[in-house]
């Protein structure tokens, strides 16, 4: 039976099931492990092991043959939550430094296992509920988070014991991520083994000071509300500090300037002595700090300033061999590499060692032959992996695509979707005797040149290597036509943008309505070169739609100057982005109808939807906003104050900000008022339900008429199948009816213009 792409699309998690991630490579470089489920519906994720040498892959454990009992903890639940993870099973794991043995939490309880090709998965004398386990480097112990305590156990006595507890103080918790580092930062972890596996640093994190917010059910009036501690913009964080604890019980503080820089953005502990980034609480301020635990001292490696917000960046501060230092700074309107020793840090005299007009995106390893980072050139939908070391810098995916990789002890594992292929594809490299790359002697090489059009090699790889192996991927392929996006630069400032046809569409043939379908926002760019972006986008194109996705002001991967277009605006130049993008794609393409023109979003996307029917109704003639951020007053501290500043010290972006001020503006007659739905989750606990809620009531203070369909123990993910699967279907009846569609068109020479399989792609 053909399968619609809706409901394919939520069975498979966003064809997320079956995808390899979350590797891990030993120092040798012989065993890669990883995670995947068993196929392309098996929501269930199990931990493999890759041998390198001969390409055999085994299961190190299988959550279906350990039998744990018991549901996923709330604090476990919460950790998803915050890392957007929709899978089941084992979906996080730690290792110690050899990869020889792991450790995993399922529900609630820890497991070890050796990763050899005949070990079994044991359960540890652990209390529970247990969270986030992690090995010491040696894999002589575990130290895990439980009821606001860490612990550890020993494993070869099996004793355990608490490491340091809240000692019954109500809103103390050691050893775990707080809302806003997870969410804003991150930094999903809380605590951090010593190189020697003596002692811990731990996150002491004290929520009393944060308002407490409770998230109802309202369609189980008997179940009482969920009590959640949220920093609002304005309001106060969580109290984060950092202690030393040795396994004698013994402890000290890691002091630094907590109320100049109360954010602990992320902690590194490779070498002797830890690497700890704080930042200020207007984000202008942030410090990279080398500590001395034993003395309870800290020096002050690099101070970054901005006069609007310093971004935290994936991977850095990474130790990149020799005592060198990876960091990133913005420099000649790049996001820039900095390789260097702490000394330089401290003198002011580190360097840049990539070029201008090459965005560094995130640093993915580094060691001793360099450091392995994923960067944009002109382009910022090509997301590609470059090396830096002792040969200089080098390109190392010269096609065309969104790529990742983790590399160690010679071996590369490097993850790849591309426009011309579904899904990921993950291949593994391995350095010959020839080709290895050497340490660096006595300094790294001066900065290079880069190439004209800033998309070649800068110097010949030191890392080129041989295929290995793959790593399969056992993701569905999609029930859909294959997404043909033609990629443009729209209007004068070249915003990134993409534009899709139904499949079916003969140009000329008629005019379509246009759906824009943004994110918009800072953090989330949609316009890439991987095929798997522009799936849903595809189907609602397959519906009789002509889709439109622009990456406007304030979307990652165009530089500095992008990002912060929006300070203290997130509406004007996000908004104004979408109009010049739909210009341009009309200009492109003489088929689409812009007196039919309609918008979808989720998140910031949803946001942006309710504005563009509120303030352009001339543009946009109908619109679906899914859990839309309304007052910026409800959003958190980190995220919010960025972007638009203290609440306390300029209460206007809030206010110029927010479509309920647009809604109440719009009482009386002549006003336009476009059809809009409004969707969200009631168990949403990142933008709750009173963002809909408030705009709502302002919505009909002002007589505009709208729809809200709310979704009952629904998070912010909204990833259960059903609910996945019809918020799709319900959408685009929505639009249909405001838009009408271009359906006639197929209908006209009998074809289908629904979710059916394409020729040649098969059908499930």
């Amino acid at each position: 039976m053909t399968e619609s792409f809706p409901r394919q699309q939520a069975r498979t998690r966003g064809f997320s099931l079956g995808v390899p991630r979350s590797f891990q490579i030993s120092p040798d470089g012989s065993r890669v492990a990883f995670l995947r489920s068993k196929g392309g519906t098996d929501p269930v994720t199990c931990l493999w092991v890759l041998d390198v040498s001969t390409g055999a892959e085994h299961l190190a454990a299988d959550p279906a043959g350990i039998g744990a009992d018991g549901d996923v903890p709330a604090a476990e639940r919460a950790r998803r939550e915050r890392s957007r993870e929709r899978a089941a099973g084992i979906v996080g794991y730690a290792t110690d430094t050899a990869l020889t043995m792991a450790a995993f939490a399922l529900n609630g309880q820890v497991y070890v296992t050796d990763l050899s090709p005949d070990s079994k998965p044991r359960a540890l004398g652990a209390r529970s509920p247990a969270i986030d386990p992690r090995p010491d480097p040696a894999g002589n112990r575990v130290a895990y988070a439980c009821d606001g305590a860490l612990r550890v156990t020993d494993l070869s006595s099996g004793e355990d014991r608490e490491l340091i507890g809240p000692d019954g103080e109500a809103g103390v918790s050691f050893g775990l991520a707080e809302f806003i580092a997870a969410e804003e930062m991150g930094r999903m972890r809380g605590y951090w083994w010593a190189p020697d596996g003596s002692a811990l640093l731990v996150a002491r994190v004290d929520e009393k000071p944060v308002r407490t917010w409770y998230i109802a059910d309202p369609a189980n009036p008997d179940r009482p509300p969920s009590p959640a501690r949220y920093p609002a913009a304005g309001t106060p964080n969580a109290d984060v500090s950092l202690l030393l604890v040795r396994l004698d019980g013994t402890r000290s503080p890691v002091s630094w300037d907590r109320g100049g820089f109360p954010y602990l953005v992320t902690v590194s502990w490779e070498d002797t002595d830890p690497l700890i980034v704080v930042q200020s609480r207007d984000q202008r301020r942030m410090r990279l700090l080398s500590a001395d635990p034993g003395r309870d001292a800290v020096t002050v490696l690099r101070e970054d300033t901005d006069d609007r917000w310093v971004d935290v960046v994936p991977g850095v501060p990474a130790l990149a061999g020799g005592g060198r230092i990876a960091w990133t700074a913005d420099a000649g309107g790049s996001k820039r590499l900095l390789v260097a020793m702490a000394e330089e840090y401290a003198t002011g005299t580190a360097a840049p060692v990539t070029p201008a007009g090459l965005q560094v995106r995130a640093i993915a390893d580094a060691g001793d032959d360099g450091v392995l980072f994923t960067a944009s050139g002109q382009d910022p939908a090509e997301v590609s992996l470059w090396h830096y070391g002792s040969g200089g810098l080098a390109r190392l995916t010269p096609d065309h695509g969104v790529h990742a990789a983790r590399r160690s002890g010679g071996t590369t594992v490097i993850a790849s979707q591309s426009l011309a292929a579904d899904g990921v594809t993950v291949r593994v490299l391995r350095d010959g005797p020839a080709s290895a790359v050497p340490a660096w002697g006595d300094g790294p090489p001066k900065s290079p040149r880069m190439p004209a059009g800033g998309d070649g090699p800068a110097a010949p790889s030191r890392v080129a290597a041989t295929e290995a192996g793959r790593i399969a991927s056992l993701a569905e392929i999609p029930n859909l036509p294959v997404p043909q996006p033609a990629l443009f630069a729209a209007g004068t400032g070249g915003i990134p943008a993409a534009l899709l046809l139904p499949s079916w569409h003969e140009p000329g043939s008629g005019k379509l309505p246009v759906l824009l379908d943004p994110y918009g926002g800072p953090h989330g760019q949609r316009v890439v070169a991987a095929r798997s972006a522009f799936l849903t986008s595809q189907w609602l194109a397959e519906q009789g739609f002509a889709v439109v996705i622009a990456d406007g002001r304030g979307t990652p991967g165009r530089g500095p100057e992008w990002d912060r277009a929006v300070w203290h605006d997130l509406s004007g130049p996000v908004l104004a982005d979408q109009v010049e993008a739909l210009a341009a794609a009309a200009e492109r393409c003489g088929d689409l109808d812009t007196a039919r023109v309609g918008i979808r979003g989720w998140s910031f996307g949803g946001y942006l939807a309710a504005l563009a029917v509120l303030r352009r109704p001339d543009v946009f003639h109908a619109a679906v906003a899914g859990a839309p951020p309304t007052d910026w007053l409800l959003y958190d501290t980190h995220y919010t104050e960025r972007y638009l500043g203290h609440p306390d010290e300029d209460r206007g972006p809030y206010e110029a900000c927010s479509p309920i001020r647009d809604a109440q503006r719009l009482r009386g007659a002549g006003v336009t008022r476009r059809p809009l739905m409004i969707i969200h989750g009631l168990a949403d606990d990142n933008v709750t339900v009173a963002h809909t809620l408030r705009l709502s009531s302002a919505l009909l203070a002002a007589g505009y008429p709208h729809s809200v369909l709310p979704l009952s123990g629904v998070t912010h993910m909204a990833s259960q199948e059903e609910v996945a699967e019809n918020l799709l279907l319900l959408q685009v009846d929505f639009l249909r009816q405001a838009l009408g569609d271009g359906r006639d068109q197929a209908a006209d020479r009998g074809e289908a213009a629904g979710g059916g399989a394409a020729a040649g792609r098969g059908a499930v």
